[in-house]
């Protein structure tokens, strides 16, 4: 299977699922072709494919409740239920039970490719090596937030940028368009997610991220107490690792991870059903690399992203002995390797797409 049968094929499971949005779909397949890093953004359920041709050694890798769809823009800030600015993953569309070893070379071959882009400016073997320090330094000393008061002053930085400016934000939100027909169950949940009962809202339509592009979305914008508001309820799917390894999945797994993760949680999101609904704000969302701020220390960013990783992985704790002695077992060398085979793997597959 190629890229393009592969991409018809997940598309037509998808759709066994939920209803897509065709010209969200239709973007989602532009953006594709634009850039390589876009590219394996949008692809995870053929990165899971290739990841089993290419590096079949990872297969053997202890197994546990991973992230999926990790990259470097697959991060953000929330504030927890004291108002605290948190950083960490910012989405889980694509949890599954699979190989630890996965979520860390894809992070790896994100890094690279946004190092190939010009998204990041630091050599990639620091970049594997920062990565592997965040990750095995919290399965050694346990996991550790990222609350960004009185420490991390680098993140804090870089999280509060210039780009994620509140006026800029919230321009953004009201230039985007009326929703068509909205489900009953969805009016429903993001009326319950509004801080007062009966609030008048619009629902706009939202395009963001790319591994979900043409999935329903739904966005509440309100005003309350003189203030703009936000609030999305989004399709879940079960992850397109069941479906690439040919055992797919009943249900979306974005609830258990959220409940099983050791982290400063996230008040606002919620996995209801089939949905998941989050509070969206400037700085309630993903952070882009080009949102971040010129002057900034990649290596320690990197490392968070390692350790905010083992965090989540945490959340499976009788799988972090087998974990632990099968990373010392890997050595240092290895994750580089694997992210360099699949990122010449994927930039196979792009040249296809574009040609297709």
């Amino acid at each position: 299977m190629n890229i393009v049968e592969a991409t018809a094929s997940y598309e037509r499971w998808a759709a066994s699922h939920l209803t897509l949005i065709k010209p969200d779909l239709a973007y989602k397949h532009s953006r594709m072709e634009k850039a390589l890093f876009s590219f394996m953004r949008a692809t995870f359920y053929r990165w899971v494919q290739l990841s089993r041709e290419a590096c079949p050694d990872l297969l053997d890798a202890p197994s546990l409740l991973a992230v999926g769809d990790l990259h470097v823009e697959n991060f953000g800030t929330w504030r927890d239920a004291e108002g605290r600015l948190v950083w960490g993953i910012n989405d889980f569309d694509e949890v599954a039970r699979m190989p630890y070893t996965l979520d860390l070379v894809r992070l790896a071959a994100s890094a690279f490719l946004a190092i190939r882009e010009g998204g990041l400016r630091i050599d990639p073997g620091r970049a594997c090596a920062a990565i592997l320090s965040g990750y095995a330094g919290v399965l050694k000393n346990g996991p550790r937030g990222f609350v960004l008061e009185e420490d991390h002053a680098d993140l804090r930085a870089m999280a509060l940028g210039a780009d994620r400016d509140p006026k800029r934000f919230w321009k953004k939100m009201l230039k985007l368009k009326s929703c068509g027909p909205v489900p009953k169950e969805v009016r429903r949940l993001l009326a319950d997610a509004l801080p007062a009962p009966r609030l008048t809202f619009k629902i706009v339509h939202r395009r963001a991220g790319l591994g979900s592009l043409g999935r329903p979305r739904y966005t509440a914008v309100a005003v309350w107490r003189d203030a703009m508001i936000a609030h999305e309820a989004k399709a879940l799917l079960p992850s397109a690792y069941g479906w690439a390894i040919g055992r797919p999945a009943t249900a979306s797994l974005y609830g258990k991870l959220l409940d099983q993760a050791i982290r400063t949680s996230d008040p606002f999101l919620t996995a209801r059903g089939s949905w998941v609904v989050r509070r969206l704000a400037p700085h309630c969302s993903r952070i882009e690399l080009s949102h971040l701020p010129r002057r900034r220390n990649e290596r320690e960013l990197l490392e968070a992203m390692g350790a905010e990783t083992a965090n989540l992985h945490s959340g499976t704790p009788e799988a972090i002995a087998a974990v632990r002695r099968d990373l010392r077992s890997r050595g240092t060398e290895w994750l580089g390797s694997a992210a360099r085979t699949m990122v010449v793997a994927t930039e196979s597959d792009w040249n296809r797409w574009r040609r297709r």
